[in-house]
This record gives C-alpha cells, structure tokens and sequence, in this order.
C-alpha cells in the first residue's frame, strides 16, 4: 500500500520519509523505535543518578524573566524542590509562559538537566500539573531515528493513522501462539509503538523478535529441501602447492588453523559440495586460510571468488593476496572488481573472467551482477557473511556449477545457537590467536580522563601511529545526550595540536565519500578517524594503535569487542579506552569484563548471562543477520523456540499460511 494513503502523509512527506527506507504503509509500521520515553515519578534534585532526563516537583520562586536576544526570547526563572535544592529553569521563544508560570506555583518540571557551574539547570522543560501529570505516569512514548524535516510527533501520528488502516494476516495457528506464549501479529505492531507499560512492550517485542527467527530459519529450511546433498564437481586431491607456501610464511599457523584447513582439504576431496563456515575472533587468522584454498584451486585452473561487504575490505583482500601470489611466483590471475571501477575497466575484467581459468576474482556486490560470467567458478568465499543476504549468497553460487563455498565470520556466536543459524554449513572454529599478535591492553575510565586520553592520542600520532575515536551517534539528537562524529570531529580540532590530521566517517555520508576516507586513513593521510560503527567491519590499518569510544555504557559488549578488533592487527603495541559517561555499576562491571579479557567467545558468553529485557532499549547490540529486532545473544532462548517451532511447523504442513501472510494481504 502506498505511503501516501496514510491521513497526514502527502508527496513532499513521502519524499522525505524515503531518507528512512519507508516506502510503503507496512514499511512504516515496521519502523521501529529506538528507545522509548518513560514518564517515572518525580525525584528530589539531589537523587538524579545520572540519568538523562528526570521529573521534579517544584515550586517557581519567583515570576518569569524574559529576554529578547538575538531575535529569540529568553524566559527564565528560578525554582526550588521540597527539600530546598534549586534549579533553573530556561524556555526559548516560550514568551507566553508568563501568563501560566507564576511565583509560588508548584509544577513538576521534566527535562534533561545541565550543569552551570555547580547550577542545576532545565532547558526547554516541559510543565505539568500534578493532576495532568499522573495521566502520563509510567508510560512509555516511543522516540524514532529521524532525519532532517521528519519530527518525531510527525512519526507518532502518522504510524498511528497506519495502524488503523492496516491489518497483517496471521502465519502462525493459534496453538502456536499459545505454546510459545506470543501475541497476535497486528497486537504487537500496536504495542511495540505505544506500549501501555513494560510488561506490553516486551510482549509485543517477544512476538516479533520470534517471527524474525522463525522467517529466517524457515527460508533456510526451504533452501535445505531444495539443495539436498550435491555431487562434487571440482575435486581436490593434491594440497602440495599451498604445504610449500606454508613453510614460506613468516608465521607458524596456530593449531587452530591447521585443523580448520584440514576440514576444508576432507570436504573438497569428498564426494559431496563443500559448505563450511569458519567462525573466528577478529585477527585469528580466518583469512589465510581461505587464501590457501583459493590458491589450490586457481593454480588448477579452476576459478575462485572471494565477495567482502565493503570496497576497501575487497581492495585490502586484493593487495593481501596479490602480495602473496607475487611472494611465490605462481601464475594466477587475480582481478579486483568493484562497483566503483569506471566501466571500461569493468569490461575488460569481465573479459578476463570469461576467458581466464586460472583466476581468482576479488570484489563486492560487483560480483553477482548479471553482465560477471564466470568460466569455471569452483570455490566461493564470503568474508563477513552475515553482511550478505540469504539472496546475494545464493546469486553468487549460481555463478557456477555447485562451487564449494567457504563463508567467514568473526562473530562470537555460542555454538548452540550458530548450529540453528547456520544450519546449511559445517563449522569450524578458530579460537586461538596467531602467537606474534601482542595483546591489546584496556582500560575502562570516566569522562574525567579525556584530556589525558588525547595526550596519549597525541603521543602515538607523533610516533607515527593512528587512532580511531569512536561516537554514538552521527548528528546532534534532541532524544539522546551522547557524543556525536560531527561536533566532536570539531571539538577535537580545536583540542589537539594543529599538526594532526583529523576527519570523520559516518553511515549516512555517500559511498564514495565513505571509501574515500577510509583509504586516506588506511594509506596514513588521516591521523585520527572520529567514527560511528561503520568501521566495526571492513577496515584493516596495522599501523593504527588506539580505539577509544565514547559513551562505551550505550553499545553492547559484543559491537565493543568487534570495535576493538581494529587495532592490534600490526607488530605495535594497541590500546583501548572505553569512555564510560555513567556511575551505574552494573554498566560499569559489564564494561569491566572487556577491560579483563579480548577473548571474543568469552566477551560473548558473559555478556549472554549479563543481559536482561533491558537491554533492547538504546543502540541495536549485535544487528547480525539482517535482524530489525532480534539479538542472536539477548534473545537466545526465543531462537530456540524458534527453531523448533518450524520444524513442528513444516511437519504439520501450514505451508497455506505462509503463502496468504507472503501475499501481505492488507484489509
């Protein structure tokens, strides 16, 4: 349905709204919250606890002062709680309070506060009897992403108008429902928007985190049926060509690895079509190995694809193994395709392709386009692949005649859980560092320690190291007080020597912007990288030395170990340094157990038992697989559920449903 046949929605709305990927009426029911506002009961001043915004009762000491400066009007006055703590109080082109906030009145004030000195001060507050503020008591008003001429009441009215004029049919039987304890699909969409309290909230969020399961590994399911057992049409036999590089390389590889390799060597010399992940740390050596295999291959004239989820990863992988082939002197053609060659190039590369069987294609997304014919693509290796789509993997091994497929990850996952979402592969684990990586040393620290944090910055820039200073957010946010890439890449400029060199990276720049950035960054042109979590994947620096985040309380442990995983991949010694901006000790011990140990599986496993339903609010925690909602770690337990509720589903044949909820019919 389209987007403009929602009351209030008209084209330039519709225009905008596209900024946020809404493009249809279901698309913006499905346009979910990123937090939510709780109204709680009002606190005395001295008992803030650093929250972001809190509810004071007060009394107004004296009449509004209003000022016009700079073509703004200025109201102030100052107000006092019932144990005599004070605070000011300051509107903006508010003039017409006067005639509603008088001396000696009582209201209850609720804001963000900010500090003036050892002042307590509310801007822009909102004003509340005590009678209208009850109505308002331990409700939750859901705040959304927005962008530019996008309000969040603009979101709140109109996903309210959606609502009522859109109505998901039901896949799952109401014995299901009933079994796993979930709400009916259309209740949920409601209450994940305008949850009446906590308990609705996670209610509704249960239901639609097991749907995101449950559709995932019922595709997976279907593609399982299909594809069976396939014969093997590119048999290997003969691995002496990468046993001489081996013994070249200027490493031992760990035990770990070389049993990893041996898995892959049984599968391709096996009767049956190779589907193995690898599952590793970030810097455990997943790469080599997947290197080695190509090599074996190509050198028998038989082809190999190696798809990252980014141009700059893609280009680090091409140089890595360019190198290595060079080093060796082995004749194999490797091509780097990527969407931003020109398309004179492109031509040509899908010329070679065509023609060359000895070659290994190194690329992005450029490699499943319908003008790449490959002669004879034998072995298929997807770095990241929880960044691809179950659909662009799958394009990619119809590029040939049943390829062996390696994927990679360096998601931490439990293995319980990554045998169900994984369940087309074997797996193989590498949980042992190479021995040359020094460990990367942490410290968890306050605010208070930024001046000496970029000293320290300083101090490795001017050894001719780099850093990444990672933020929250990209832009100002009315919603949340955090540090944002923007300001701070401002701020930092002005606070370090002028001599070093600072930029900042974010999602919402354009590609090329992007790639541009990091390449200056990954050829020594930028000094310090102020980031989102855009860099969490596909960038490889050895010669950057420091990972300092900002606001570290608001990320998961698991987005903070794959953050860290940045440094250390050089021979300098790296640091971490987690800016915690808050005094709650259950989010300071979470911190803590990245400040003991850089072992991913076991950040994952503490963080696993750490978690409550508290957890989804905020900054999305793991975001693998494609998930909206769903966390493959918080949400463990429903992906079970998940799991066996398919299998239970396809045994009692409900294929019906799924077919009328796939037609999305709306009514």
């Amino acid at each position: 349905m389209e987007i403009t046949a929602v009351k209030g929605i008209g084209t330039k709305s519709a225009e905008l709204l596209k900024k946020l990927n809404i493009y249809t009426v279901e698309d913006l029911i499905k346009y979910y919250p990123v937090n939510y506002d709780l109204y709680e009961e009002p606190v005395y001043l001295d008992e803030i606890d650093n929250r972001l915004v809190i509810s004071v009762y007060a009394t107004v000491m004296d009449n509004l002062l209003v000022r016009h400066v700079r073509n703004m009007d200025i109201a102030t006055v100052m107000a006092e709680d019932m144990r005599g703590e004070k605070i000011k109080l300051i509107w903006f082109n508010m003039p017409y309070l006067r005639s509603s906030i008088k001396k000696g009145m009582r209201f209850i004030f609720r804001g963000r506060i900010k500090y003036s000195g050892l002042l307590k001060e509310f801007d822009q507050p909102e004003v509340y009897t005590p009678s209208k503020y009850q109505e308002k008591l331990n409700s939750l008003q859901p705040l959304y992403s927005l962008t530019k001429g996008i309000s969040n009441n603009f979101l709140v009215k109109s996903i309210t108008n959606a609502l009522g004029i859109i109505k998901i049919p039901e896949y799952l039987p109401e014995e299901f429902r009933r079994k796993y304890d979930l709400a009916d699909i259309n209740y949920a969409l409601k209450k994940i928007h305008f949850p009446g309290n906590m308990e609705e909230l996670a209610y509704a969020r249960k239901r639609l985190v097991f749907d995101e399961f449950f559709m995932f590994i019922y595709n997976m399911q279907k593609l399982k049926e299909n594809e069976k057992l396939i014969e093997n049409s590119f048999v290997l036999d003969n691995f002496s060509l990468s046993d001489s590089i081996i013994k070249k390389l200027p490493y031992e590889l760990t035990g770990a690895q070389k049993r990893t390799l041996e898995d892959i060597r049984k599968d391709v010399s096996g009767a049956f079509v190779m589907q193995r992940l690898i599952q590793g740390d970030v810097g455990s050596g997943k790469t080599i190995i997947a290197f080695l295999s190509m090599i074996d291959y190509a050198s028998k004239g038989i082809q190999c694809a190696l798809m990252a989820p980014t141009e700059v990863l893609a280009e680090q992988h091409y140089g890595d193994f360019k190198r290595l082939i060079d080093e060796n002197n082995l004749d194999i053609n490797v091509y780097l395709l990527t969407g931003s060659l020109s398309v004179r190039k492109k031509k040509e590369i899908y010329a070679e392709i065509e023609e060359k069987t000895n070659a290994v294609v190194i690329g992005t997304h450029a490699l499943i386009q319908d003008k790449v014919n490959y002669k004879n693509l034998g072995l298929v290796v997807i770095d990241e692949q929880h960044r691809f789509g179950v659909n662009q993997r799958e394009t990619l091994m119809n590029k040939g005649i049943m390829p062996h497929v390696i994927s990679m990850s360096a998601t931490p996952i439990p293995r319980t859980l990554a045998i169900i979402l994984y369940s087309d592969m074997d797996i193989s684990v590498i949980d042992e560092l190479p021995s040359n990586r020094k460990s990367i040393k942490n410290c968890v620290v306050g605010k208070d320690f930024r001046p000496n944090a970029y000293r320290f910055i300083a101090g490795q820039v001017k050894q001719g190291r780099q850093a990444y200073i990672i933020c929250p957010m990209v832009e100002e946010n009315d919603t949340l007080e955090a540090e944002n890439v923007i300001d701070y890449s401002e701020m930092l400029k002005k606070t370090m020597p002028s001599n070093i060199r600072i930029a900042y990276l974010h999602g919402k720049m354009k590609a090329d912007e992007k790639n541009n950035i990091i390449r200056e960054f990954s050829t020594g042109n930028i000094d310090v990288l102020v980031s989102t979590t855009v860099i969490e994947v596909g960038i490889n620096v050895p010669n950057a030395t420091v990972m300092m985040v900002e606001n570290s309380e608001r990320f998961g442990l698991s987005a903070l170990h794959q953050l860290r995983g940045r440094v250390g991949r050089g021979e300098h010694q790296s640091y971490c340094i987690f800016i915690a901006t808050t005094n709650n000790k259950d989010k300071l011990n979470k911190l803590n157990i990245l400040n003991n140990s850089n072992d991913g599986f076991y950040v994952a496993s503490e963080d696993l038992k750490l978690r409550g339903p508290g957890d989804f609010f905020g900054i999305r925690q793991s975001g693998e697989m494609g998930f909206q909602m769903a966390d493959i770690y918080t949400d463990g337990n429903v992906l079970k559920e998940a799991k066996n509720a398919v299998d239970e589903y396809m045994e009692k044949g409900y294929e019906e449903l799924m077919e009328n909820y796939r037609k999305r019919v709306i009514y």
